[in-house]
């Protein structure tokens, strides 16, 4: 899997309907959740693309500080169905994790994660914080790596 670093501008369009159907996909209809995924955020983030065979199979946004949370935060994590037992999830997040290093020094990452997902991301190096919440009527909590 090649991993590829975008502002929204440099997207093509072939990328960001590629980006949004896999999301529509994983948070829609997989898991059964209707909600308004273009929010108006993907203008500020950054995105981290992970490609197989010309197709995003793996893919989170990135945000600097206040533009979500106050810290630097990742949101959006998804793997395509398929892909998940490669890896792509821990691939990607670790790659994530070096774009807001190398762009946002010394600064905690936050991120609002499903709870089901808490070990994946305590593998990671995040830590909860605070109790959980519905969030588009499912259970997140608020996680934070220092």
């Amino acid at each position: 899997m090649e991993l590829v670093t975008k502002t929204f501008e440099e997207l093509s369009t072939k990328e960001l309907y590629q980006i949004l159907q896999l999301r529509s996909e994983v948070f829609v209809v997989e898991q059964d959740c209707v909600y308004q995924d273009v929010d108006g955020k993907d203008e500020k983030a950054l995105h981290v693309l992970g490609i197989k065979n010309k197709k995003i199979v793996a893919y989170t946004r990135i945000f600097k500080p206040g533009d979500y949370f106050k810290n630097p935060s990742i949101g959006r994590v998804v793997v395509s169905k398929e892909e998940r037992k490669y890896g792509y999830g821990k691939v990607i997040m670790e790659a994530s994790v070096n774009q807001m290093n190398k762009r946002f020094p010394n600064n905690s990452i936050e991120l609002s994660a499903q709870t089901y997902l808490i070990k994946f991301y305590t593998d990671l190096g995040f830590k909860t914080l605070g109790e959980e919440y519905l969030e588009d009527g499912i259970p997140h909590i608020r996680m934070i790596r220092k």
